[in-house]
């Protein structure tokens, strides 16, 4: 069990503790009932019930389609403070293999990343903030749809959330296997990558395998773009400047068509990097690169650069902030401030570049080696209560009451 291993000596956390099976009991109804970006209508629906069963001040429901906003006042709003907290909740397109009583009812759907404890996380938290109340200004819980590769946060925001509620600050949080239950982890910088997706598509002159004196094969031209390419991160970027190119698919020709040289090949890849710069140099190198390879056998390529997902920075203050909230909850020791950045991405990163804030990892362990977007995979709901109790420190300690201690 997570409590022995916690210091998590806080008020908030033992109150949120009482109805630990009741957030269990949510989080596995959304597992067994996944939906995609945009089509979480279950999910929105039992949001939206469970905040009000809450007793929050407002709920606030199809912003980016399928998006739900929860609103508290504190026992006070004199400060006029405003702190956002946001969990994603889409599952993945992916067939989930167990024999767990909830899992997936839908075949080929999955919470394969954990999007259903965030969203049971948050419940927790806005069930404790509504029931006490211990500050001074207004809490805005973000339900967020879209996470997994459909921008919801963007989505969101264009949709007028940041306009509706100002929030000063926002904060998410995200499960993560690598590191062990009862430990938070953070940075004051660079989260997560920036991802962007390319396509390059080569031009030949298609014909006979036997007479290739006679095309201009675009399969040779692609063996060398994808070795050529690994060159810009090896010989164009600082090595203290992270950066990946990865091309992860080819099409080109037919299986059944051992003599004939094709018109065309495609390559898609994926290139993850930090900095605005080093992104700008690798789209300018790969154009660059692919022009004159595809040149130099006569064929030419065009390269589709687009970016996907920023990357996720969190502010310096912010940052701060919010480990020193951690540190209270679960102890110096279980607490990471410099945790090593991943080449993954989060649509979070478009809510941090309009709103100060802070992404954090919240360790769930991993004791069957499922980590995220396995097949296997399932939210520890043991971390439930601590998770809840991070938003919820997060509100109380961000936006004081005067005098907390007058009950």
């Amino acid at each position: 069990m997570l409590a022995p291993v916690l210091r998590a000596g806080g008020r908030a956390f033992a109150h949120i503790a009482r109805f630990h099976p009741e957030l269990t009991a949510l989080r596995r109804d959304l597992h067994a009932h996944p939906e995609l970006g945009f089509e979480e209508f279950y999910t929105a629906d039992r949001i939206a019930d469970a905040l009000r069963l809450c007793g929050v001040d407002e709920v606030h429901t199809g912003i980016a389609k399928t998006g739900v906003v929860g609103v508290i006042r504190g026992r006070s709003t004199a400060s006029g403070g405003m702190l956002g907290l946001r969990a994603d909740m889409d599952a993945l397109p992916m067939v989930e293999q167990g024999d767990r009583d909830w899992r997936s009812a839908r075949n080929g759907l999955m919470h394969g990343c954990g999007h259903d404890g965030h969203t049971a996380m948050l419940v927790g938290a806005a069930r404790y903030l509504a029931e006490t109340r211990r500050f001074d200004g207004t809490a805005v819980l973000i339900f967020q749809p879209g996470e997994e590769g459909f921008a919801g946060a963007r989505a969101m925001i264009e949709d007028g959330l940041f306009q509706r509620f100002p929030v000063d600050s926002v904060y998410a949080m995200h499960n993560w296997p690598g590191m062990e239950p009862g430990t938070v982890g953070l940075n004051s910088g660079a989260m997560m990558a920036a991802a962007d997706r390319i396509t390059i598509t080569i031009t030949g002159k298609g014909g006979h395998g036997a007479h290739a004196y006679q095309t201009v094969d675009p399969v040779l031209v692609a063996a060398h773009i994808i070795t050529a390419a690994q060159s810009i991160v090896s010989r164009n970027t600082r090595p203290i400047d992270a950066a990946v190119v990865s091309l992860c698919a080819m099409q080109a020709g037919d299986l059944g068509a051992m003599s004939v040289v094709p018109g065309e090949a495609t390559l898609v890849g994926t290139v993850r990097t930090f900095d605005a710069k080093v992104q700008a140099m690798v789209e300018r190198r790969l154009a660059e690169l692919c022009s004159a390879i595809a040149q130099g056998f006569g064929a030419s390529a065009a390269v589709r650069f687009e970016r996907i997902y920023p990357a996720t920075i969190n502010t310096r203050e912010q940052a701060r902030f919010a480990g020193d909230v951690a540190e209270r909850l679960v102890g110096a020791e279980r607490l990471v401030r410099d945790m090593e950045p991943s080449m993954g991405a989060e649509d979070f990163s478009f809510m941090l570049q309009a709103r100060p804030g802070a992404y954090l990892r919240i360790g769930q362990g991993a004791p069957d080696g499922c980590y995220l977007h396995n097949s296997r995979y399932d939210f520890n709901d043991e971390i439930l209560p601590l998770g809840a109790a991070l938003h919820a420190g997060l509100v109380e300690q961000g936006m004081p009451l005067a005098d907390p201690q007058s009950d």
